[in-house]
This record gives C-alpha cells, structure tokens and sequence, in this order.
C-alpha cells in the first residue's frame, strides 16, 4: 500500500496548489476558459465527488455492518484491516480532485461565500480522510492484531456477530486494557470517517440546489 500513500500526497499537493493558488494551473474567468477544458473540469469534479460519497455510504452504512454480521469477527477484522487503507486512500484522492476541481472553477478571490463553504466541506471531508489513512487506521490495525493474538489463547474469536470477548475480558485485564484503547481509537476513527462523510453530504446538498430537472 505504500505507493497508494504516495500517489496520495502528490494529489494533495497538486490539489492544495489548484486550490490556493488557481492562477498557476492557469485557471481565469469562466470565458476565458475552452469550452472542453471547462467541461473536462466539471466531469472530474462530478465523478470524483460521486465516487466519494457512493463508496463511504456503502462502506460506512451497509457493506461493513452486511460483513459484520455474516463474518467470524477475526476474519472480519482481517478484511478490514486491508480494505480501510484502500478505501481511505480512494475516498482522500477522490476528495482531493474534487476540491481541486472546484476551486479552479471557483478561484477563492472571487468566490462567494457558499463557494466558500462548500471548498471547505470539500477539503475537510479530505483531510479527515487523510488523518483516518496516515493515523488512525494504522493504530486501529496494530491493536487489532494484538488483541487478536491474546483472543487466540483465550479461545475466542471465530464467533459470528456477538462477540465472546466482554466475558474473557472480566478475568484478563491485559485483554481488557486492550479492548479500552481499541474501542478509544476505533471510536476516533469512526467520528473522523462520519466528519468526512458530513463534509460530503454538505456537498451534495449544495449541488442538489444547482439542479434543474
């Protein structure tokens, strides 16, 4: 996954650039711009934004609860542990491209102040989705692992749904010291997918306003 944190930064860095400073990436008044440029820009921006918002509703209403309650918990959390990097990862660079997109079409000089917000909400639900990749995630696996190999010893951890892990922990405290750091950092990482995913919604709200069916 490494080239995936990577690519991640460059895009970051190409965004915050298009983001701040438009002029640089040559973006000027609306007629001044190609017709096709103008188009290609709003495509990136449409296509990118929906990719955001599908994949974290799935992921964070549907596919993880639908796998939770259908899976032994330890191979659930194994699937976890490789899916949230990519999904981070996806989410982030489609976020990026997004805001990058709007503000070149919405120079921050110029633009008003719901253009304003909505480059916010865009570049938060980015940085959020940045902070689970390069922070969260990366701690929520390596404790994951750990309880999982004192689970082991204890028997446990093929169960389907309820877990068996709350009984094993009133009589080993390493596991119960383990199972109240997992849920403080899983919980931070869960409120930082569910900010990301506000930012998104925030979003939407502003582009159902701009439709005219």
């Amino acid at each position: 996954m490494a080239w995936i944190n990577r690519f991640s930064t460059a895009v970051a860095f190409l965004a915050v650039g298009v983001l701040f400073s438009p002029e640089t990436f040559g973006s000027k008044s609306e007629g001044s711009i190609s017709p096709i440029l103008s188009s290609s820009i709003k495509l990136a921006h449409l296509l990118c934004f929906a990719t955001a918002w599908g994949v974290s509703l799935w992921v964070t209403f549907i596919g993880g609860i639908i796998m939770f309650k259908h899976l032994p918990r330890h191979q659930f959390g194994n699937l976890q542990s490789k899916m949230f990097p990519a999904y981070f990862s996806l989410v982030g660079v489609c976020c990026a491209i997004a805001a990058a997109a709007f503000g070149y079409k919405h120079p921050w000089k110029s633009a008003t102040t719901a253009e304003k917000y909505q480059l916010g909400f865009l570049v938060s639900a980015f940085a959020f989705s940045l902070i689970n990749l390069f922070v969260f995630t990366p701690m929520t696996i390596e404790m994951m692992k750990l309880r999982h190999k004192v689970e082991r010893e204890q028997n446990i951890g093929d169960e389907v749904g309820g877990s068996k892990n709350q009984e094993a922990a009133k009589a080993n405290p390493r596991l119960a010291a383990m199972n109240k750091r997992f849920g403080m950092i899983h919980g931070l990482s869960s409120l930082s997918n569910l900010m990301s995913f506000g930012g998104l919604a925030m979003h939407s709200w502003y582009l159902a306003g701009k439709l005219n069916l």
